[in-house]
């Protein structure tokens, strides 16, 4: 009567019974209810060779894109002066002179310093008859040097 019932009983039970009902310890249906030690150690150094490989190209990348765009942005106020020059026939006096006659919507941030101050250059102001002084050019005020060795200044 017994091996009847274990038989009728085993028929009757799902397939997720029997695993938890039935299993050994050497049975593909044991239960496991984590990682081993083993396995997040490997994990973690895993993660950690790729944020060692990643971590380096990605500020690469910060310091390329800060360059570039403080070369746009001294191109562009450049340019606002010449316009300005060419325009008023004279030369502005400083860069907000660029900004409240609209050659600029506003004053630049330098992307090295994350600052709005900017080296102004004063020069002879050749275009005019009174031969003034006037904004000639712009630098960038931040130290240091470029990917590439050169001094931000020189820019």
């Amino acid at each position: 009567m017994r091996y009847a019932e274990s038989a009728f009983v085993r028929s009757r039970l799902s397939s997720w019974n029997k695993r938890v009902l039935f299993r050994t310890p050497r049975s593909p249906f044991r239960n496991q209810n984590g990682f081993s030690l083993l396995e997040l150690m490997i994990a973690m150094f895993i993660l950690i060779i790729l944020i060692s490989v990643a971590l380096p190209t990605y500020q690469s990348s910060i310091q390329n894109a800060r360059e570039t765009v403080l070369k746009e942005n001294l191109w562009q106020m450049r340019r606002a002066i010449d316009q300005y020059a060419t325009d008023k026939g004279k030369m502005p006096q400083k860069i907000d002179d660029l900004v409240t006659s609209k050659y600029l919507r506003e004053k630049p941030v330098d992307p090295i310093t994350e600052e709005r101050e900017w080296e102004e250059i004063q020069d002879e102001d050749t275009t005019s008859a009174e031969a003034e002084t006037g904004l000639k050019d712009v630098k960038s005020l931040a130290d240091g040097t470029d990917s590439e060795g050169k001094p931000y200044k020189d820019y």
